[in-house]
């Protein structure tokens, strides 16, 4: 007589725990150009949705993505060229993020069908691909030198000279991203992919198709990861063989990691927390690398789930 009661209050608990951290990440979103320059404020909010993206495909899909530069490299040059070519910035960023999640269909149909490290190794040559593309494919490109002046024409009366004026925009479009993953995860579609990620055999027999799960969920992790692409180069007015490059991919794992997988929110912290530190040590003029993997091996040591994660672990524990 006494589970249901109990069952009761541990969900309004977690409700109530979501909750918060959904308040808190939005109240330090909100403020976040008045703490920091908002170029870099920026950043983290390109690249926190490019984390929910990944964790979206990983934490709660269980499929390792090596190549997930593609679909944000792909957006960046997309957005760069229509903006380059006196389109506006809601077209442009559409045009990229369209453009995320038509690549994602030829890549996710022949990737999903793999698993482990085939199907890491399949997107990562994939990207691979996309990047020799984005290098010899100068006229459009710009190769080696990416494009650069980029023209940010007004909208709706916005001047997108003004940098916290594109990171409120961009917030609008992070807003947007985070709550198109949070539903996911949150509806029977996204129940029953954890069910294909945590037994794939069984989940497939009491009627679910797992290739069919994996590959929806690819295609929206693609698209978000397009949409935080076309904010990055919104936010910068340039793009280079960077966001191709497979170190990009590389980065948003570990800002995954960092933060906490599965959490949603965790990604973004993580994100925050790796650009942060980047800045500090660029500035104090230290060897971003060595540290930056020193603080990631302690975490992934220590903090098993992640700062997010372990955090969560310890409040159900008290």
């Amino acid at each position: 007589m006494t589970v249901l009661p109990r069952t009761a209050a541990r969900t309004d608990r977690q409700r109530m725990t979501r909750a918060a951290w959904l308040i808190g990440l939005g109240i330090v979103l909100l403020i976040l150009p008045r703490l920091i320059y908002p170029v870099l404020a920026l950043d983290i909010l390109a690249w926190g949705l490019f984390a929910v993206a990944f964790d979206l495909l990983f934490g709660f899909s269980g499929l390792l993505s090596f190549g997930h530069a593609a679909f944000w490299g792909t957006s960046a040059y997309v957005t760069a060229f229509l903006l380059g070519h006196g389109q506006s910035v809601p077209v442009a960023m559409l045009g990229g993020t369209g453009s995320a999640l038509l690549i994602a269909l030829p890549i996710g149909f022949l990737s999903v069908r793999s698993i482990g490290i085939y199907f890491s190794m399949i997107t990562l040559a994939f990207a691979q691909m996309l990047s020799f593309v984005a290098l010899q494919w100068t006229d459009v490109t710009g190769g080696e030198n990416g494009l650069q002046g980029l023209a940010r024409p007004g909208f709706l009366g916005l001047d997108f000279s003004d940098a916290t004026t594109r990171y409120y925009f961009c917030l609008v479009l992070f807003a947007l991203g985070f709550y198109v993953a949070y539903r996911t995860v949150r509806s029977p579609f996204g129940q029953a992919l954890q069910a294909v990620r945590d037994n794939e055999q069984r989940a497939q027999s009491i009627g679910y198709n797992p290739q069919r799960f994996k590959f929806t969920a690819f295609l929206i992790s693609a698209t978000l990861a397009g949409l935080a692409g076309s904010m990055f180069t919104f936010g910068h007015g340039v793009v280079s063989l960077d966001v191709l490059n497979w170190r990009t991919s590389g980065e948003v794992v570990m800002m995954t990691l960092l933060g906490g997988t599965t959490t949603l929110f965790g990604p973004v912290i993580g994100a925050g927390l790796v650009l942060l530190l980047r800045d500090v040590l660029t500035t104090a003029n230290l060897p971003v690398g060595i540290v930056t993997g020193l603080v990631f091996v302690l975490v992934v040591l220590f903090f098993r789930r992640g700062v997010v994660g372990t955090l969560q672990h310890w409040l159900r524990r008290r």
